[in-house]
């Protein structure tokens, strides 16, 4: 499984439109609008790097109001939960 994080900067009266239309991507598992130097933050799931970069290509950046963005791919997740499971194994309540 390849996560990726697509950055995106949106025309100002498109955002929520963009934020929809993104959230029925079957690949995109949630939409954030933000603060900052970007509009909205797409979190995508795909099988392979192939099919990642088919999301983003030909169906993400065909999307009208995009005006750029900036895909990060993640190596590893850490999280609170996962790092709290790990530490806590043999530890009774």
């Amino acid at each position: 499984m390849v996560t990726a994080m697509a950055l995106l900067n949106v025309e100002r009266d498109r955002v929520h439109k963009v934020a929809e239309e993104l959230a029925e991507m079957k690949a995109v598992s949630e939409v954030y609008s933000v603060a900052g130097r970007y509009d909205l933050v797409a979190i995508i799931r795909a099988s392979n790097n192939e099919k990642l970069e088919d999301l983003v290509t030909d169906h993400l950046l065909k999307v009208k109001g995009i005006t750029r963005s900036e895909t990060l791919i993640a190596f590893r997740v850490y999280s609170r939960h996962d790092l709290e499971g790990m530490f806590s194994i043999g530890l009774e309540d």
